[in-house]
């Protein structure tokens, strides 16, 4: 295995240019001859006993070795940039790439605002951000930070909780006109319900006051959907009842647009959590979940 003194630090920085700039061409970005840049490159692959680069006439290719290297000596040489800024008594420059997994409700309404204000903080840091209703395993799919709603499982990933979530009971205005309000819970069994059919038990509704009284109540399906967007929709246009987030649909409720029943009853509070790898950040609050 290489040694670490038999290694030039300069050539990682030189290396990661190439990757970046997928050719020999990132010489002149860094202000080397082509032939120059193609020498530090044969030095660095003699040096870590790997092949890291695929040169032929037309393409250069990355190598699985390479590719690892590369990620690899971006942590190495953002790790020496920030020891140098703290040395100088500089503010470290924020900067790089940050991917965010987060549920297509919350990630639209929630995750992207904050992400649009952090990127205007710190332009120089590049933001992604992948939405869907799958948990992803964010080492695998190398991901910073997941968003994860509701209680999470155990596992070796860390987790900071970042806010917390109800879901409350509404329906639109035309609908509730056909209908009687409800006087307590078990009447809704007998009205139209929108279910989520992804749910294990899609059909059945546990709702909780604030004294801590709890009720479950079995519903009648007028739709099943399979995301919370699509049940948000059908409530809108007047599908029959649902229980739904009190984060996407608080401003419904406040414009009319959606009418709150049983507003006494939600369901239990549960939390949303920031999730990433151990290793991945350090913070004073976190525990092993996902």
């Amino acid at each position: 295995m290489a040694n670490v003194r038999d290694v030039n630090l300069n050539r990682l920085a030189i290396f990661v240019a190439v990757v970046d700039a997928g050719s020999l061409t990132a010489a002149a970005r860094l202000g080397l001859a082509k032939a120059m840049v193609s020498m530090h490159i044969q030095r660095l692959e003699r040096e870590v006993g790997a092949s890291l680069l695929v040169r032929t006439t037309r393409q250069l290719k990355v190598t699985e070795s390479g590719r690892a290297f590369c990620d690899a000596s971006c942590k190495i040489i953002q790790a020496a940039e920030e020891a140098l800024s703290a040395a100088s008594g500089e503010s470290v420059p924020v900067r790089g790439t940050l991917r965010v997994s987060a549920p297509n409700d919350y990630g639209s309404l929630v995750v992207t605002p904050a992400l649009v204000k952090l990127h205007h903080a710190y332009p120089d840091l590049d933001v992604e951000l992948i939405c869907n209703e799958s948990y992803v395993d964010l080492i695998a799919e190398g991901m910073d930070v997941a968003i994860r709603l509701g209680r999470l499982a155990d596992s070796n990933y860390c987790a900071v909780k970042i806010g917390g979530f109800v879901k409350w009971i509404v329906v639109s205005p035309a609908f509730v006109e056909q209908w009687d309000k409800p006087r307590s819970p078990a009447a809704l069994a007998k009205w139209p319900f929108i279910c989520m059919s992804v749910l294990p038990y899609p059909l059945t509704i546990e709702l909780q006051r604030a004294n801590g009284t709890r009720k479950s109540v079995r519903c009648a399906s007028a739709l099943a959907v399979n995301s919370a967007d699509a049940a948000r929709a059908a409530t809108l246009a007047g599908g029959g009842f649902g229980l739904l987030t009190d984060f996407s649909i608080a401003a419904d409720v406040e414009a009319g647009r959606l009418v709150r029943l049983l507003p006494d009853w939600t369901t239990v509070p549960v939390g949303i959590h920031a999730v990433f790898p151990a290793h991945q950040f350090s913070t004073a609050e976190g525990a092993g979940a996902d």
